[in-house]
């Protein structure tokens, strides 16, 4: 169960929000500080949307994530007394900054979070827990890290896609569900891990499951791209980048 979110309430539009949020999309650490030293509770207030609130801490993991000194101003933000498990309000489960930072797998911003207190294990979020976030978005690099600072591996589908052989095999047990073994199967494919889906195969994996939850089979999953990956393959369109093969 989460706590109900507490703290001062900004509306979206009020001038110090829109400061902070610009100067922390821009990366603007400079700025951040200021805006701190002359109200040390923007840190920590609830800024107001039509979708509900988020705190600054949540502007620093907004989607796509990879602001210009995110991780600086993460650490200044924590330092004046940010939450690191703050929730956000509204449409959907309320989610904590490190929720949103496995989103997008942005890892640097990930370790201070983490740096600064956030819960490994906070349920709840669109998938479930930070790692399962992380695992479901294709975000590898934040899910290796958060087992490595102690995230529990608490499904089969988590342990397949990054590789854990002996915690797959203690998960899913002597007689698994033949569902749960092909889910693992098309995770494993969507990580890259031969061994585990060599491991799940044997074990009665359907070559061609199709998740509820996404699109296409395991060799589908198997080539697409990692979410850290996608985001730079967007950026470099955005910023006129063309493969040599378009002839521009």
């Amino acid at each position: 169960m989460t706590q109900e979110p507490t703290g001062r309430l900004i509306p979206g539009d009020d001038p110090a929000a829109v400061d902070l949020v610009l100067a922390v999309r821009g990366g603007d650490a400079a700025t951040v500080s200021r805006l701190l030293a002359d109200d040390p509770g923007l840190a920590s207030v609830r800024i107001g949307a039509r979708a509900g609130t988020r705190t600054a801490l949540h502007v620093v993991t907004d989607w796509p994530g990879y602001f210009p000194s995110g991780p600086h101003i993460a650490r200044l933000l924590l330092a004046a007394g940010a939450d690191p498990n703050a929730r956000t309000t509204g449409r959907g489960p309320g989610e904590t900054p490190l929720h949103w930072a496995a989103s997008s797998d942005d890892v640097d911003v990930a370790v201070a979070l983490i740096d600064g207190g956030a819960d490994l294990d906070a349920a709840d979020g669109s998938i479930g827990t930070p790692l399962a976030n992380a695992v479901g978005y294709g975000c590898w690099h934040v899910a290796r890290l958060v087992v490595a600072r102690g995230a529990r591996v608490a499904e089969p589908w988590q342990a397949a896609a990054l590789g854990i052989l002996d915690r797959l095999d203690e998960l899913l047990g002597d007689q698994p569900d033949p569902d749960e073994v092909s889910k693992a199967f098309w995770h494993a494919c969507s990580g890259g891990q031969r061994r585990a889906a060599d491991y799940l195969l044997a074990r009665g994996a359907d070559l061609q499951w199709v998740p509820p939850y996404a699109e296409g089979t395991p060799l589908d999953a198997a080539g697409g791209l990692d979410t850290q990956r996608e985001n730079v393959v967007t950026w470099l369109r955005e910023k006129g980048a063309r493969p040599a093969s378009s002839g521009a």
